[in-house]
């Protein structure tokens, strides 16, 4: 039998034992363990698996996941989400629709210190429901927005879907978190508008304007999100000036976060241990898809797919934007029956040496991966941010908090397409990076 053949058997496989409930980190795991003994022999891929186990996780570059982690959950601790949110209502509440525009605004803002989708949309929407239920929202889109605005955690620097997609590629961390700050703010201010313009055409989506404030009041609310912006200041700007390596810069933000914490007097001994206990869980399933992912990249490398794929690709007769479309399409239907890393993980070792191949920038590409990957996340039927809403308000009926995230995905293709057009959206801060 062919490596390519068993490649492709492989692949079949790796789908069945993921719809079978197999853990997807073992699945993969497992497939690239088992491909490689079959193209190699046993010994060869016993020898592979234990290199990858430690090799693939015992770096100073993957210490920059827990850190990130770690900063996330002191910032959650201190309280800052609270303060956010308030800032965004005093400054947006009065709009029609403001309190929806304030919800993405304090999910920016939180992503900028968190980096994971599923908290910050969970977190939101601990704050920002009973707000939006006080001033009568229409509950399926007020879910909609908070599980749309949950989407910005994994584009917003510090992205672990980024850091990921750097670890996979081997791509500069440092450039792919400040390719994500653009896109980032751009896909928020489409969300804004379109929430203004859908209370402007539907007035029954929010029957009553929400807070009220003075420019007074306005401007003395900045403060609000001053401790997330230290942090974000600390860590980005240590990453663009050269200062700080992305390890080094999620560090200082665990500590800037720690002690933003401490002054608040948030920190308490059951908080500390919490934050580790849960940093320690989430690292953990991290790194047993990365060690699956790797083992699975050589697999796939051994068999010779992504060369077979290269010479099919380069065979037919169209432009590379339509085989960049038709990989972002696939992404985002495979989205819609999996989860954002389990997809990453299995497609970006086929598919990306055939868009560099191409020619596309591959920082770009990660931008424009992560995208078309936030859409999977609101999408029928997994959706793992609406589930995770649907968690929150179990009075909501699922069909409607999916009626309520439509309009946002169809903003997130604009996003898309926009950024397709412009790259330098995405490009213009890394080429700045010293």
């Amino acid at each position: 039998m062919s490596p390519l053949i068993i490649a492709i058997i492989g692949i079949i496989c790796l789908f069945v034992l993921i719809f079978l409930g197999m853990p997807i980190g073992a699945a993969i795991g497992f497939i690239g363990f088992m491909g490689l003994s079959t193209i190699l022999n046993f010994g060869a891929g016993i020898v592979k698996l234990g290199q990858t186990a430690f090799g693939s996780v015992a770096s100073y570059l993957m210490a920059v996941i827990p850190l990130f982690i770690l900063m996330g959950e002191f910032t959650f601790a201190s309280g800052l989400i609270s303060d956010a949110y308030n800032t965004m209502n005093k400054l947006f509440g009065q709009l029609r629709g403001g309190l929806a525009i304030a919800t993405v605004g304090a999910c920016a803002v939180f992503s900028a210190a968190c980096g994971s989708s599923s908290a910050t949309a969970s977190t939101i929407a601990g704050v920002a429901l009973p707000e939006m239920k006080k001033y009568n929202y229409e509950p399926g889109f007020a879910l909609g927005t908070i599980a749309a605005g949950g989407t910005l955690g994994i584009l917003i620097p510090p992205s672990t879907a980024l850091v990921l997609y750097g670890l996979i590629t081997e791509q500069s961390i440092g450039q792919l978190l400040l390719a994500g700050i653009l896109p980032g703010i751009l896909l928020s201010f489409l969300f804004m508008v379109s929430i203004y313009i859908q209370a402007k055409l539907n007035p029954d989506l929010v029957s009553q304007h929400g807070y009220r404030s003075t420019w007074k009041e306005k401007f003395s609310a900045l403060r609000g999100v001053l401790g997330v912006a230290i942090i974000f200041l600390l860590v980005m700007g240590g990453i663009y000036t050269g200062i700080f390596t992305p390890t080094e810069a999620a560090a200082v933000g665990v500590i800037g976060s720690f002690i933003i914490a401490a002054i608040k007097k948030r920190m308490s001994k059951t908080v500390f241990i919490n934050s580790f206990l849960q940093m320690f869980r989430t690292t953990g399933m991290i790194f047993v898809l990365v060690i699956g992912s790797t083992i699975f990249s050589y697999f796939i490398v051994a068999s010779g797919l992504t060369i077979a794929l290269g010479d099919l690709i380069g065979n037919l007769a169209v432009t590379p934007l339509v085989i960049l479309l038709s990989i972002l399409l696939l992404f985002l239907i495979l989205g819609c029956v999996m989860d954002a890393f389990s997809m990453m993980l299995i497609m970006i070792p086929i598919l990306f040496p055939l868009v560099v191949g191409l020619g596309y920038d591959p920082i770009w590409f990660g931008i424009i991966t992560v995208v078309t990957v936030e859409m999977g996340l609101i999408t029928p039927p997994i959706g793992m941010n609406v589930f995770i809403i649907s968690g929150v308000a179990r009075d909501v009926p699922l069909y409607k908090i999916f009626r309520g995230v439509l309009p946002f995905v169809l903003v997130m293709v604009l996003c898309l397409g926009i950024l397709i057009i412009f790259p330098n959206i995405a490009l213009y801060l890394p080429k700045l990076m010293k």
